[in-house]
């Protein structure tokens, strides 16, 4: 019903929608090209947006989106079977290495922590769910990490899913060759077993 809408909010709504494309970043322009919004309009509800980290600004002022999308999205029901799933799993790398453990999703040239498990060391990859940084290979989603060093194995999924990896990252050297490895192969196996779908099966 027409008294029922909050044009206010359907323009910050539009302006999310802009996002929803395989660009990463946007300028201004190219907003207000999308939108169709003056760009006085769009920095009053890009700064609006931004207050509550649903978009970001880089340095060379291009906009993205930010962690609060992502945070929302984690209480849609696949992404929450998917944290039953695997955070178990990564609590218990995470433990057993003394290593940062996270499950990554990649697609469109950027990869992103989708759930974490920090250990108990303070020397450690401060890795957050929502961060995202570009990959230049699409087997390859491990970000540069200057003096450290992250590990991962591809998890099994169909042909129209997300592609997801386990992985372990750290101080590089801290670990015998090989440690890490084996750790997410196993991992990875308890995942992928048949009775671990079953388990947890709503």
């Amino acid at each position: 019903m027409a008294q029922d809408r909050v044009e206010a909010v359907e323009r910050a709504l539009t302006v999310l929608e802009a996002f929803d494309a395989e660009q990463e970043a946007f300028s201004l322009a190219e907003l207000a090209q999308a939108t169709g919004f003056y760009k006085s309009t769009l920095l009053r509800l890009l700064g609006s947006l931004e207050r509550f980290d649903y978009v970001q600004r880089s340095p060379d002022g291009r906009w993205r989106l930010g962690s609060s999308p992502v945070r929302l999205a984690r209480r849609h029901a696949p992404s929450r079977h998917l944290a039953a799933r695997v955070q178990p799993q990564l609590e218990h790398l995470a433990a057993e290495t003394g290593e940062t453990a996270a499950l990554l999703e990649a697609r469109h040239g950027e990869a992103e922590c989708r759930l974490v498990a920090l250990p108990a060391s303070d020397l450690r990859h401060d890795l957050r769910p929502g961060s995202r940084w570009p990959t230049t290979k699409d087997d390859d989603p491990r970000p540069v990490l200057p003096g450290g060093h992250m590990e991962c194995l591809a998890l099994t999924t169909g042909p129209d899913e997300p592609r997801f990896w386990l992985s372990l990252s750290g101080p590089a050297g801290r670990q015998p060759a090989g440690t890490w490895h084996r750790a997410l192969e196993a991992a990875r196996g308890r995942l992928e077993a048949p009775q671990a779908e079953e388990e947890t099966t709503p």
